[in-house]
């Protein structure tokens, strides 16, 4: 293991913990989007989500759900959270141990999300219902 939250998982680096159980760790980003900002990541190894067992992605979460409402209580000007979970180089992940990004949010913060020039597309019923039958395919292999 060698990124950086096997480091701190393993003791080898620092960390400002906010949460811990068997499962998870919960710490303060070094690089904050917005003060507060949390990172929950898993104690066992996972690439992404492919490599994480369904189970601890919902354990993920619902540590996420019980520190948002704890990072809302802390700041009254938080009226908003994030969760962001960008799984492959390609979704913006750049530390390959999954983690889950909790966001607080208040008016004006700076922080958003950019849509593509051709948003919304608005693609036509039967263009919907073929890409939701070849999705239904798939998950009949899972």
């Amino acid at each position: 293991m060698s990124c950086v939250f096997c480091a701190i998982l393993e003791g080898r680096a620092e960390a400002s913990v906010v949460y811990e159980d068997d499962r998870c760790l919960a710490l303060l980003d070094l690089a904050p989007v917005t003060p507060g900002h949390l990172l929950i990541i898993p104690k066992a190894h996972a690439i992404g989500l492919a490599d994480l067992p369904p189970t601890t992605g919902a354990h993920l979460f619902t540590v996420g759900q019980r520190l948002a409402g704890v990072l809302k209580a802390d700041d009254s000007a938080r009226t908003g959270i994030n969760f962001l979970l960008a799984d492959g180089k390609d979704a913006g992940q750049t530390v390959f141990h999954v983690h889950l990004h909790v966001i607080p949010r208040q008016a004006n913060d700076g922080f958003g999300f950019r849509f593509p020039p051709n948003y919304p597309s608005r693609p036509t019923r039967e263009v919907l219902n073929e890409h939701a039958l070849r999705l239904r395919a798939q998950l009949k292999l899972w």
